[in-house]
């Protein structure tokens, strides 16, 4: 049994400061590096969005692929990363989910890998996290969200726990960081 780490969106974009900044996003970061050596694989995920995207009718421009904004959290341990996908990369393509990346069949990846546990963490809890962990049991992956590790946007006041519940009732295990074993 094998187990994956998925960091789903942990951008400058995406952190305090950033185009489409989560409050307290840089938060994540911390716990991410404390866990991240507790894993077989250490996967990521970016928003490489291009210039002109329909995506950007719903949202603020951000994750503008090759700028500093898609780039990673500066603090955020991108050394064990053996995977990054790339997702939102077309111009009709919104790319929540770490399965819709372009670049990487993120479900070929696991299976030829043999990873039947997949660790979810990252931003946003209520689009990009909760899209990524809702596709992997999806793809019956036995799924966990590291509750933690994870910030929402909160567009409207607790879209973070419609995200949770949505994710407990579909199958996710939600657990704390403390609890997971090396």
């Amino acid at each position: 049994m094998k187990k994956a780490l998925l960091i789903v969106d942990v951008q400058n974009d995406f952190c305090p400061g950033g185009a489409l900044g989560v409050k307290e996003g840089d938060k994540v970061v911390s716990v991410i590096n404390s866990i991240i050596d507790k894993f077989d694989f250490v996967i990521s995920s970016q928003d490489w969005h291009p210039e002109e995207s329909i995506h950007f009718e719903k949202w603020p421009p951000h994750c503008i692929a090759n700028t500093y904004g898609a780039d990673f959290h500066p603090a955020l341990n991108t050394e064990k990363i053996g995977l990054k996908l790339q997702k939102g990369t077309a111009n009709k393509d919104d790319g929540y989910s770490a399965f819709e990346a372009t670049n990487v069949s993120f479900s070929d990846f696991l299976r030829k890998n043999n990873i039947t546990n997949l660790y979810v963490c990252g931003l946003a809890t209520d689009y990009c996290v909760k899209a990524s962990a809702l596709d992997a049991i999806n793809h019956g992956i036995h799924t966990f969200v590291i509750t933690d590790a994870i910030k929402p946007v909160n567009v409207y006041p607790g879209d973070d726990k419609k995200a949770l519940d949505e994710m407990y009732r579909n199958g996710c295990v939600l657990v704390e960081s403390n609890a997971l074993e090396a």
